[in-house]
């Protein structure tokens, strides 16, 4: 961990970071985990959790950000793969919906 990074960094389990993440996890179990003081971030370093985001415009590590934007299109992939499975949890609509969300947030992530 560098104490002279400036760059802000996303968490390398980016879908499992940020508040609504942690809002899932305490409706499910009736508790709030700890939000950890040091994190791997999407680049491999071990930087402090308040230099991380999970907002594209706010992360200024390119190597995070890239790290990010493929994180949320495997996301998007994945939804729509097994909302095509039978007996899936989520109709179709649910999974596009989910979907469309990951690839905005990617495209947010890769600055296009």
């Amino acid at each position: 961990m560098s104490e002279t990074d400036p760059h802000i960094h996303v968490e390398r389990q980016v879908m499992q970071a940020g508040a609504a993440y942690r809002n899932l996890i305490a409706s499910s179990l009736g508790r709030a985990p700890d939000a950890p003081n040091v994190v791997t971030a999407g680049c491999g370093l071990r930087v402090p959790y308040a230099m991380t985001s999970t907002r594209p415009e706010s992360v200024t590590c390119l190597a995070c950000r890239e790290h990010a934007c493929r994180e949320h299109l495997r996301y998007a992939e994945q939804v729509e793969r097994l909302s095509r499975m039978p007996g899936a949890p989520v109709s179709g609509e649910q999974a596009a919906k989910a979907a469309q969300w990951a690839r905005d947030l990617a495209n947010r992530f890769s600055g296009a």
